[in-house]
């Protein structure tokens, strides 16, 4: 009878295995809360600030607040569907050996605004498509909410997806990762427009 048991539960118990190429729970958490703080971070930043404040440039080659926003916004979406369609691929650990920074490092690099680094053309605020903060900021707000969703559903092996950028390599839990980082890169932006001194008081 207890042979029998062991039987049915390795047999009927199969679909509640997780797979072990599954994200862990602590690295959705991880990922999840990364993701929803750098969001409110963002969200912070610009509330109740006036037309003028968010069109304020501290020089002409400056960017604004509205343009730091549709800057995210834009990139947030280039970003995701570079790893969408590199989770689509087939996998390629052996890609793995390319990966020069763990997570954190990832993170700290990509926040880090002491290596100031020219964007692309087209995700450059006068090319987004854009044509108000609002605008952008709702855009943000939709692919932020559906990646958080991705994070804490995907049965994706999202380490063993590779991904290779001018940059560096970063497996796609890292690209995850830099998607946040990224957004936190150009919240700092937006602080220091608002501590120019010349930022409009209302």
């Amino acid at each position: 009878m207890k042979k029998l048991l062991i039987l049915l539960a390795v047999v009927t118990g199969l679909s509640f295995i997780s797979s072990e190429k599954e994200l862990t729970k602590e690295e959705r958490e991880k990922a999840s809360k990364f993701l929803q703080d750098t969001e409110n971070g963002i969200l912070a930043s610009v509330k109740d600030l006036s037309e003028a404040q968010l069109n304020f440039k501290p020089a002409p080659d400056k960017w604004s607040v509205a343009d730091c926003v549709k800057h995210i916004a834009a990139t947030e979406m280039a970003l995701w569907k570079m790893t969408e369609d590199n989770i689509k691929m087939a996998e390629n650990p052996d890609k793995r050996k390319d990966i020069q920074l763990t997570d954190e490092e990832v993170i700290k690099n990509i926040e880090d605004r002491s290596t100031k680094r020219k964007t692309f053309a087209p995700l450059e605020p006068q090319n987004t498509g854009f044509k108000t903060m609002q605008e952008a900021l709702a855009s943000f707000q939709e692919n932020r909410g559906k990646l958080i969703e991705y994070v804490n559903g995907t049965k994706e092996d999202l380490r063993n997806h590779v991904a290779s950028l001018p940059m560096g390599s970063y497996d796609c839990y890292q690209m995850v990762l830099f998607i946040g980082a990224h957004s936190n890169r150009h919240n700092q932006q937006i602080d220091e427009v608002k501590n120019d001194p010349n930022f409009p008081k209302n």
